[in-house]
């Protein structure tokens, strides 16, 4: 019998799902700048027609800063990293991820949120308060690569098609195994283990990937990737060096993404050069 290393049986069994896709998957793509295979049924299309408009209702609700050096600078990061994908994806002569994102940066006054995020097709929003975290554009370039990342790699579409997928073999579970609905104490349980063993992990790799992705557009960009991880020993350093426990949390620990970071920083200088816009 021939033996499989781990990689060579993922491939395998990741190749026959995706062979007989009109069965079980409908949908087996991989990641941009990743060898990893994601399960997706929502299509850009539909979650755009869902996302766009609660990005208006979300601007229009919100007090926003224009005008400004600060906000000038937002938008002029943020396109010099659209300009480096597009350059990049064209000199490779493959189909660029970002061809139909419709590009979008807005400024939140808001100086207590330390945060930043973009939904589905480029829609970008950073609050004010994650600005002295940044410090400086190299900062900010890091924090706004690893944000467009979630959206190149359909981040949000992928977590979606999970959740139906969980919940269709929790409906199955509960009409064709158990014969009856959890309830109490098992529902509870089974939701628990469902977070604590499949969700949160699965968030935390894509947040992960979403470092590493970003790091590679602001690379693209030129800009220094070495202070990808000090935006993060900056951020630990505001939160008092405490953070949740990682088991329990979205997210992996500030130590945790700073030492892969730095792990990163030489492998993408080298692969992923600044390009020419």
């Amino acid at each position: 019998m021939a033996h499989f290393s781990n990689l060579s049986r993922r491939k395998f069994v990741w190749g026959m799902t995706c062979t007989c896709g009109t069965l079980f998957l409908p949908s087996c793509a991989d990641v941009a700048m990743s060898d990893r295979k994601q399960f997706n049924i929502l299509s850009d299309d539909f979650l755009y027609s869902k996302t766009f408009p609660a990005y208006e209702n979300f601007k229009s609700q919100t007090k926003l800063i224009t005008g400004t050096s600060e906000y000038d600078n937002i938008v002029k990061i943020g396109y010099d990293i659209r300009d480096a994908i597009n350059v990049y994806y064209a000199n490779q002569g493959v189909e660029d991820p970002t061809k139909n994102f419709q590009w979008e940066f807005v400024l939140v006054d808001d100086d207590q949120t330390k945060n930043a995020w973009c939904m589905p097709g480029g829609k970008i929003a950073f609050y004010s308060g994650i600005l002295p975290i940044a410090k400086n554009d190299d900062g900010i370039a890091s924090i706004m690569g690893h944000e467009i990342a979630h959206a190149v790699a359909r981040h949000s579409a992928e977590r979606a098609s999970r959740s139906i997928l969980m919940d269709a073999g929790t409906y199955a579970l509960q009409r064709f195994v158990l014969g009856t609905s959890l309830t109490g104490y098992s529902r509870d349980l089974y939701n628990q283990l469902r977070q604590l063993g499949l969700e949160l992990p699965f968030s935390r790799s894509q947040e992960s990937e979403a470092d590493y992705l970003g790091l590679i557009f602001m690379s693209l960009a030129g800009y220094d990737t070495e202070e990808s991880y000090k935006v993060w020993e900056r951020m630990k350093e505001d939160m008092g060096g405490k953070s949740p426990a990682e088991f329990w949390s979205t997210h992996p620990s500030p130590d945790n993404r700073i030492q892969k970071l730095k792990g990163w920083v030489p492998e993408v200088n080298s692969k992923y050069p600044p390009v020419k816009t």
